[in-house]
């Protein structure tokens, strides 16, 4: 997306940037019911936009897509900015551009995840874009946490609020949530025509085919056995009761019990 040209048919490379005093002038005729002035504003700020969804760029939704929600934050801002709060309109625009792309990317992703999730997500995502940069590598998740709870200190600090510190299985949590889902059905090799893809890689190791084989030769084996003995098995096996519990059920001594179960898991032993 950082070398396109065009943004939902926009060319990016004309658009034009506004002084502050050009925004201020549009402002004050915006006011006065100037709608020409407001399509001034919004067209001169669509490159605020643009700088805005390349936080977003790691995600696989359509640069286009993020640009026109990022539009209906910066339309938003237009028409509810206050001139007299003497701020810059950039400073206002963007948490309300921001805001709509979580919006958006909060409400179209196919699997919901909380809003402290996922807001968590992103602020370890910024921390690990200003570490990579600044470490010259991938951070690890230690390195992450770190720099998110000293984020979240600082600026409950200077809001003078209580905020708590967030743990490395926190983060690593948030992280995983965003992550795109993936297609069983997507590759990831192909030579000549044929194609490796993701569940071929996959292995089940509690179903494998010796498992399977021994299931069957355990079955087997069982059918050997006499019916009290398959009963004894069971209770105690399949139900979890006590050899005494067994041998009230049965009718006869705790120590029978024991001599039948032993024999016959040893039977069974030997046939396997």
């Amino acid at each position: 997306m950082i070398g396109k040209v065009e943004v939902a048919g926009i060319n990016t490379a004309e658009l034009k940037v506004l002084t502050e005093k050009e925004k201020t002038d549009l402002m004050i005729k915006i006011q006065k019911g100037d709608r020409g002035a407001r399509e001034c504003l919004i067209a001169g700020n669509l490159r605020l936009v643009l700088s805005v969804i390349q936080k977003f760029t790691r995600r696989s939704d359509s640069p286009d897509d993020l640009f026109q929600v990022g539009c209906v934050g910066l339309i938003k801002a237009v028409d509810h900015f206050d001139i007299s709060q003497n701020v810059k309109f950039s400073t206002y625009a963007v948490p309300m551009i921001i805001g709509e792309l979580k919006r958006y990317l909060r409400d179209n992703n196919m699997i919901r995840i909380s809003r402290s999730v996922r807001d968590l997500a992103y602020k370890a995502l910024a921390e690990r874009e200003s570490l990579t940069v600044k470490l010259g590598r991938d951070p690890t998740i230690e390195e992450i946490t770190k720099a998110v709870n000293c984020r979240i200190l600082k600026n409950a600090e200077e809001q003078g609020a209580n905020a708590s510190e967030v743990s490395k299985k926190d983060v690593s949590v948030a992280l995983d949530a965003v992550m795109d889902p993936v297609s069983l059905y997507d590759p990831v090799y192909t030579d000549g025509g044929d194609s490796i893809y993701i569940m071929d890689q996959i292995c089940d190791t509690k179903e494998r085919d010796e498992n399977w084989i021994e299931n069957l030769a355990l079955e087997e084996a069982v059918k050997s056995l006499g019916e009290r003995e398959k009963k004894i098995l069971k209770l105690r096996y399949y139900r979890g009761k006590t050899q005494m519990e067994v041998a009230d059920e049965i009718g006869i001594s705790q120590a029978q019990v024991s001599r039948l179960e032993k024999s016959a898991l040893g039977r069974i032993r030997k046939q396997m």
